[in-house]
């Protein structure tokens, strides 16, 4: 390996990699030793190296960015991170605090874990653990509001009643699925504990002829297992995993399953205790390689090691806390929205505009550490407002306490001085309908990204000073819509231009020079083609590394952020012009096509849901863990939707004037939607609520 002039070189392997794409550095360990080194990068990619010594990760660490562990943990971006142990890591992190509160779901949490812990996927000994948490395999109706369906996490497996009856479900899943061909992961390691692909990735479950493993073409079981109806199909038994894994049930008990795994019950006489004892070489710092001297009795110590697979790193030595309840957080007794009428208890604020212009576009990053937390609003006739967000607003914040109210005007705005500064005066092609897809905000909230101009360009303006700052050519025609990916390190991100010439282009935003172009003559980094028609809507995720757009009379494509084009999007005969796309970082795509229709594709392609609206929807937005959708249009209602189903959760009530764009703050607990009246309204959201409401059976 060499590592010179921004490029990670290695001799032998595949490639190589930029500085500029180094995303987060974490040191590892390889057959227990604590020599490795994994890399992840912008592409959602990750590579893993092992070095002679530790003193080699260091030096080595050393020559890469300073990007420390991420963004995503509340950790410093800095090189003593990248080298810190795993519990330095889980101390250091915000990440705990964030679960108890439910900013997170379970599965953020527990990736978050597997992620400190050193589990990684480019090590089948060290790969990512989750918790089996269903029991009931035999009733055709499965309900998540019966603790008898689910595990006890305080208990090992070795320390379970139903320990047979559990293996007997194991092979029954084996047989119907068999999906731990695919991971190449023993049988004797997965009979305690699942991998995370059993909450998120169906196609696990498919072979490469596209048909589900343990099933004939025509759909039915190949070998003679009796599972239930709602374990059959691969969708829905992830699916139904998932929810139950994001349960209250799980909720209450996961710390104790973390006690086993990556706590205080992991080793020592704790773990004897809980039976939750493991071969001695499994544990790290079991065994120095380095200090067996005999090659033979070396190469048979790792053969060993390589046969037990690895526990995790110990993450904590006391119990760890528990979680909120979802009634605690959700119906606080000293909240005084508990005593005032459903439109006092949902909606916080309105906020009139001195111009009556349609607000068309809002984008609230509200980030605490932001120099300016804001809610920015655009409207119709291009007046923008940097409205200040205040991050002292609390569930159970009092009406009365106008300073507490979480929205502060834009004062050049409500003053009606220095208008100057707030209007994007250059003029638009005379054709173009000015919709929240032809803006795109930064994640800092000081520039503003705007298309639509006669001369097929799209333009960045200081959201300060209103000025004119960059002029991006590279299309044929009118660019129509525009796109940001979420922000990596100091503000970078993806941005596509989407045009009448029926291409899409992909462009990096640096974060450090506010300007388009991370190279000298600010070329774009992919041109998507496949369209043949004008492009109206476009999304990107860099976390997926992918862009899914849709043309005027349809299809809707997915293609990789390097340009490749992957498959269409395929809806229903009725389903042919889409308007609003909206994807989560787990694969889930919402598209909604004219005549208030939409569907749930997954990102390979399966139409998982449909339904028709009565309502011309202007704008959708996925909750961050993608379960929930929410939706406004015309007929000026918010609404939440089950994500995967479409089953309504929630209805607020009705505004006096349409719903142009909609955005959700940091935190997941505000909703802003921009009004056809020139106004905002900021609703109360608590998604915990709807989750802990809403029983299902299936």
């Amino acid at each position: 390996m060499c590592v010179c002039e921004g490029i990670i070189l290695t001799y032998g392997l595949h490639g190589k990699w930029m500085f500029s794409e180094i995303r987060a550095v974490f040191s590892r360990h390889y057959l227990l030793q604590n020599t490795a080194m994994e890399v992840f990068m912008a592409n959602r990619t990750s590579v893993m190296f092992n070095f002679p010594d530790q003193a080699t990760v260091k030096k080595v660490v050393y020559c890469l960015p300073r990007v420390g562990v991420g963004t995503s943990y509340g950790l410093p971006q800095a090189r003593r991170i990248s080298l810190a142990t795993p519990r330095q890591l889980f101390k250091s992190s915000n990440m705990t605090q964030r679960w108890q509160r439910r900013e997170i779901s379970n599965f953020e949490y527990l990736m978050f874990l597997n992620t400190i812990a050193g589990r990684t996927y480019n090590d089948l000994n060290q790969y990512p653990v989750f918790p089996w948490v269903l029991t009931n395999y035999d009733s055709e109706e499965l309900d998540l509001t019966l603790p008898g369906n689910f595990r006890d996490l305080s208990k090992s497996y070795k320390n379970l009643n139903k320990n047979e009856y559990l293996m007997s479900t194991f092979y029954k899943l084996c047989c119907a699925w068999r999906p731990f061909e695919l991971t190449l992961i023993t049988m004797s390691q997965l009979l305690s504990e699942l991998i995370p692909e059993f909450y998120y990735l169906p196609e696990m479950f498919v072979n490469s002829n596209g048909y589900h493993l343990g099933m004939r073409e025509d759909g039915n079981m190949i070998c003679d297992v009796d599972l239930p109806a709602w374990a059959k199909k691969p969708e829905d038994f992830v699916r139904i995993n998932r929810m139950a894994l994001e349960s209250e049930f799980v909720s209450c008990q996961l710390h104790q399953w973390i006690d086993l795994i990556f706590g205080y019950k992991q080793r020592g006489p704790e773990a004897v205790r809980a039976l939750n004892v493991f071969h001695h070489l499994t544990y790290e710092g079991s065994v120095s390689l380095d200090s067996i001297a005999d090659p033979l009795l070396r190469e048979a110590t790792e053969a060993q090691i390589q046969s037990f697979g690895q526990t995790p790193s110990q993450l904590l030595i006391e119990p760890h806390p528990p979680r909120s309840s979802a009634m605690h957080l959700c119906f606080l007794p000293q909240s005084p929205l508990m005593f005032k009428d459903q439109m006092q208890q949902d909606v916080i604020m309105v906020l009139k505009f001195p111009s009556n212009s349609p607000v068309t576009h809002v984008a609230a990053n509200t980030l605490p550490h932001l120099t300016i937390p804001a809610v920015v609003t655009v409207t119709c006739s291009r007046l923008f407002a940097v409205n200040r967000w205040h991050n002292t607003v609390a569930p159970g914040y009092s009406l009365e306490q106008a300073h507490h109210l979480p929205i502060e005007m834009d004062s050049l705005v409500a003053n009606n001085t220095g208008s100057n500064k707030r209007q994007i005066t250059d003029l638009v092609d005379q054709s173009i309908q000015i919709t929240t897809h032809c803006f795109v905000v930064t994640a800092d909230n000081r520039y503003i990204l705007v298309c639509g101009f006669w001369d097929k360009s799209f333009r960045v303006y200081s959201s300060e000073t209103g000025k004119l700052t960059q002029i991006i050519f590279g299309h044929w025609d009118v660019v129509t819509c525009l796109a940001r990916s979420e922000s990596y390190i100091g503000g970078d991100c993806y941005i596509v231009s989407g045009s009448r010439d029926a291409t899409l282009l992909l462009w990096y935003w640096s974060g450090r020079h506010h300007i388009i172009g991370d190279n000298p003559n600010h070329a774009p980094r992919a041109v998507l083609t496949g369209h043949d028609q004008e492009v109206v809507c476009v999304s990107v995720c860099a976390e997926l590394g992918l862009v899914i757009s849709g043309a005027k009379e349809g299809p809707c494509l997915v293609h990789t952020i390097t340009g490749d084009l992957l498959r269409a999007l395929e809806g229903p005969d009725n389903y042919q012009c889409p308007r609003l796309i909206s994807v989560s970082s787990e694969g889930h795509c919402i598209i909604y096509y004219e005549r208030g229709r939409f569907c749930n594709f997954s990102i390979n392609g399966k139409l998982l849901a449909q339904m028709e609206v009565n309502d011309s929807t202007r704008a959708i937005l996925l909750s961050s863990d993608g379960h929930n959708l929410v939706t406004g249009g015309d007929n000026g209602v918010v609404e939440v939707w089950q994500a995967c189903d479409f089953r309504q959760l929630y209805i607020y009530p009705g505004c006096d004037a349409g719903i142009r764009a909609v955005d959700l703050s940091h935190d997941q607990r505000t909703l802003i939607t921009g009004m056809a009246s020139g106004s905002i309204v900021a609703f109360n959201i608590d998604f915990n609520r709807w989750h802990y409401e809403h029983q299902n059976r299936y």
